[in-house]
């Protein structure tokens, strides 16, 4: 891979890691209600989810997706349903005890899983082993550069959202802060599924 190659990589992990989607959304409000200690399970789930679906993209499981119109509309509609219900679930919380209990508990298995059922990461991935990957003759050595960068990408982006949700935590303990705050994030899940519903 030259530095070309390398740099529009760099670029484009950039543009779709730190632009606002269902993981970043829920790295800041799970921060912002449980700290960030609690969610730093969602947010080291984020990149293993990840790294695992661009490994089946690269492995011929993408093309698959792409070819089989009802799979990817069964994905698409787990992860629309999924999102919908995340964003209820998040709506109705305005305090901190009651947001730290099992309300708006996304555990590491659920950040996992939540990866396959994220159109916006499905996308990412066939565009990587499409443009970097695919076709190849150096392909595995290529995987093995691409992989450790969009992991790298995957965690630091949704770090930085949930410390931003963590900074803010303190300041939305008072009054009705808190429940405006989810509602709002409740309210960029559900734009999101909209998104995944017209794409």
């Amino acid at each position: 891979m030259n530095w070309q190659e390398f740099t529009a990589l760099l670029v484009l992990a950039t543009a779709m890691s730190f632009s606002p989607g269902p993981n970043t959304t829920l790295s800041t409000a799970l921060a912002a209600n449980g700290g960030l200690a609690r969610a730093m399970r969602f947010i080291v789930a984020v990149p293993v989810g990840w790294t695992l679906l661009l490994a089946l993209c690269a492995a011929g499981i993408g093309a698959m997706v792409t070819a089989a119109p009802m799979l990817r509309l069964a994905i698409k509609g787990l992860g629309i349903a999924y999102l919908l219900w995340l964003a209820f679930k998040m709506s109705n919380s305005g305090t901190l005890r009651k947001a730290e209990g099992a309300l708006l508990d996304v555990g590491f298995g659920q950040g996992v899983m939540l990866q396959f059922l994220n159109i916006k990461a499905w996308l990412l991935a066939l565009t990587l082993v499409a443009g970097w990957i695919a076709g190849r003759p150096d392909a595995l050595h290529r995987f093995a550069i691409v992989a450790p960068v969009m992991l790298m990408y995957a965690f630091a982006s949704n770090f930085a959202y949930a410390l931003v949700g963590a900074l803010l935590r303190q300041w939305l303990a008072h009054g009705t802060r808190l429940l405006w705050f989810n509602r709002a994030m409740a309210a960029v899940l559900v734009l999101t599924a909209f998104w995944m519903f017209e794409t």
